[in-house]
This record gives structure tokens, C-alpha cells and sequence, in this order.
């Protein structure tokens, strides 16, 4: 089973948004992560059978058994490194326009996902699943608001991301 690291994005059916996202994350730089560079993974967009668009941006060689990494070799970075890496993402997503919700983390798919996020307010109202999500403020209002956002860009709020404590993901020692 594969453990990723990876920005993740939920575009509803706005295609074309999507796809820009993609584009401008394919033209972006390696992202610094303590004394290394990552480059990142051709971004991926899928599809659900509703017609929900999910950008995902993987950095290289950080992940656990993530099949795009074959045959690289894994960078090994401390909780340092990945809340650097993380920071990175993030900047890279403040550039990017038409996104609903989106995370940064340990696969964060369902984090990102605004049909989970309602089900999840529903039944609890302060229960966020993750520190890092950063919501269209369009989207926030539809889910009823919450005092602990913060502005993150140009028409979306997040929760202020802690960033990657030590654990078994991590290379720091001790782990």
C-alpha cells in the first residue's frame, strides 16, 4: 500500500481550471526540503463518476511506495524537511485559481473532498479532519463558516497548517 505525500485539490467539474492548475504545477521548480531540492511528479487529475475533478501534486522520491517513484531513491526527509516541503506545496497552491478545497499531508484525498468535508460538518460541526485545509470561501459559507479560518489567497480561507511532526513517515531519529 502506498503512503503519499502530495498537495491535493478538488476542482467540482470546472475542467478547464483543472487542467491550468495542472499546468502551472508541471512548470514549477523543485521545491526546497531542508538540504534538497525535490522536483515534483507530473501532476495527475481523475475524475469521479459524479464529474468531480482532483488535481494531485506528488513530490519525488518522498513518498512510501508510491509507484512514480520506482527506481528513484528515497530523499529520507526529517519532519523538518517535510514541513518545508509542505510550505512549498502550499505556496505553489496560493498561484492556482478555481480550486474548492485542498490539503497538503499523508494522503489527504478524502481532506479535500467537499462532499466528505459536508458529511463530516454534519456530524460535527468543529471537526475538521485536517490543520491545512484551505477552502474556497464561497465553499466555507455553503458549509455553514467557521471562526478558526484564516485568509489563505485571493478568495479562499484555510485552517493554519501545523506542518509534519516525527513519526514512522519521518527520518528523524528515533523512528
Amino acid at each position: 500500500m502506498a503512503i503519499v505525500f502530495e498537495l491535493v485539490a478538488d476542482f467540482g467539474e470546472d475542467v478547464r481550471a483543472a487542467r491550468t492548475a495542472a499546468t502551472a504545477a508541471a512548470a514549477h521548480g523543485p521545491l526546497p526540503a531542508g538540504s534538497h531540492r525535490i522536483p515534483l511528479h507530473p501532476a495527475s487529475l481523475w475524475t469521479d463518476p459524479a464529474g468531480r475533478v482532483e488535481l494531485s501534486v506528488v513530490p519525488a522520491g518522498v513518498g512510501i511506495g508510491v509507484a512514480m517513484d520506482a527506481g528513484l531513491p528515497d530523499v529520507g526527509l526529517n519532519a523538518a524537511g517535510f514541513t518545508e516541503l509542505g510550505r512549498g506545496l502550499y505556496d505553489l497552491l496560493r498561484g492556482l485559481r478555481g480550486y474548492r478545497a485542498a490539503a497538503v499531508g499523508w494522503d489527504v484525498e478524502s481532506s479535500a473532498d467537499v462532499g466528505e468535508l459536508r458529511t463530516e460538518r454534519a456530524a460535527d460541526p468543529r471537526g475538521w479532519a485536517v490543520d491545512g485545509l484551505v477552502l474556497a470561501d464561497r465553499v466555507l459559507a455553503d458549509l455553514g463558516g467557521d471562526d478558526r479560518f484564516v485568509p489563505f489567497a485571493a478568495g479562499s480561507s484555510w485552517l493554519p497548517w501545523e506542518g509534519v511532526r516525527p513519526s514512522s513517515f519521518t527520518a528523524d531519529p528515533g523512528r
